[in-house]
């Protein structure tokens, strides 16, 4: 199955780092930025790189942007350039667009461009969307530790009705739901009986290499 192909453009802190956890993760990843400086220095850990204006449409062609599944933008202080590169990629058909807002006026206005995601960096680290960007079922990461972390996942239709001694995680992956979040209600430390239905959320504890088997599990389900 081919892995999602990403391009980021605008290489900054809330960029580069959502950048770089997602090829931290093993996605391809291009990075567009108009400082040469900027780009030479993440050329090392990006799959590509490339010096360019975000807002020129020749240019953006002829690094062959639509042949991406998702576009960010993550633009600085910019809001003229954030839009305008937000409109190149929903014209160019990248299947989904992800928009950074410095402001709620400029969320707005990107909501009304009909983006896919807009984020507030003050309110969404990189990782964290990175994260949620690949796991269409991933409500919620909080990061632990470089090794360990927590997640909130929503139970997708597959698993409707079943018991957690279905899911097994502990044993079949070393990880731990430690609660169950239902339209009702938390249950927390649920038990091996305790069912989950399409549209709970499960809060997950383990490693990250083993929650993202659990994940893969799940997704492969769904």
């Amino acid at each position: 199955m081919k892995k999602q192909q990403f391009v980021v453009i605008g290489l900054g802190r809330f960029g580069s780092s959502l950048a770089m956890e997602l090829i931290d993760q093993g996605y391809e990843v291009l990075g567009v930025d108009r400082n040469e400086e900027v780009v030479s220095n993440m050329s090392s850990y990006l799959t590509h790189t490339v010096v360019a204006d975000a807002t020129d449409e020749e240019m953006l062609r002829s690094i062959g942007i639509r042949n991406f599944d998702c576009g960010i933008v993550a633009i600085g202080d910019d809001i003229q350039m954030s839009i305008m590169a937000t409109i190149l990629l929903k014209e160019m058909g990248i299947g989904t667009v992800v928009s950074k807002a410095i402001s709620t006026l400029h969320g707005r206005a990107l909501e009304k461009l009909g983006v896919d995601k807009v984020v507030y960096p003050e309110r969404d680290m990189g990782i964290r969307v990175a994260h949620q960007l690949v796991n269409p079922n991933l409500v919620d990461y909080i990061e632990l530790s470089k090794d360990y972390s927590i997640v909130e996942l929503k139970v997708p239709s597959s698993l409707d009705g079943q018991m957690l001694s279905d899911l097994n995680p502990r044993a079949r992956f070393g990880c731990s739901i430690v609660a169950i979040q239902k339209p009702n209600g938390c249950i927390v430390a649920p038990t091996a009986m305790d069912q989950i239905h399409t549209g709970d959320i499960m809060v997950i504890i383990g490693s990250n290499e083993n929650i993202e088997e659990f994940e893969e599990s799940v997704n492969n389900r769904a």
